[in-house]
């Protein structure tokens, strides 16, 4: 498996556009794959932040983005690592460990030292297993969602 980011292969912007469409779009009513698509665009960009990592095996096997931010209702609180989605038939293999721990590197690399995140309650448990803290549970665009952190210069030591 290889992650690049997806400056590197924009062909795939599509394909990850319509996986996190299915996957999200409850939490963003009113926006279609092609709003998403367009918004997407910005991961194409030259800067750092917002960037897209895509993980590899022959095809695209899934994604983990750094973004500045991820929730309106929190505007204080970023950058944030957004978007992590692996294909169903490449999930349970530590891909999305592999996009999360390649994101956090990425980001300490540009002197970023924590991270922030939102997930739906049931994948909690994955995050706080892989050094991530509690922040806040709260309801987002009618979800219900945890907000967690990670301090960079102690989670980079933690192995999935």
């Amino acid at each position: 498996m290889r992650i690049l980011d997806l400056k590197q292969v924009p062909h795939f912007l599509p394909t990850l556009a319509e996986w996190h469409q299915a996957q999200w779009s409850y939490l963003n009513p009113g926006e279609n794959l092609h709003h998403r698509i367009t918004r997407m665009q910005d991961y194409l960009n030259e800067d750092f932040i917002p960037s897209t990592f895509v993980a590899i095996e022959d095809t695209l096997v899934g994604s983990a983005a750094i973004v500045a931010h991820d929730m309106e209702t929190r505007p204080e609180l970023g950058p944030w690592l957004a978007s992590v989605y692996i294909a169903p038939a490449y999930r349970h293999r530590g891909v999305a460990s592999a996009l999360i721990e390649h994101v956090k590197q990425q980001a300490l690399q540009h002197d970023i030292r924590e991270l922030f995140l939102f997930t739906p309650d049931a994948l909690v448990a994955f995050y706080l297993q892989r050094g991530w803290q509690l922040v806040e549970a709260t309801t987002y665009r009618g979800s219900r969602v945890t907000i967690l952190s990670c301090r960079l210069e102690q989670a980079s030591n933690i192995k999935s």
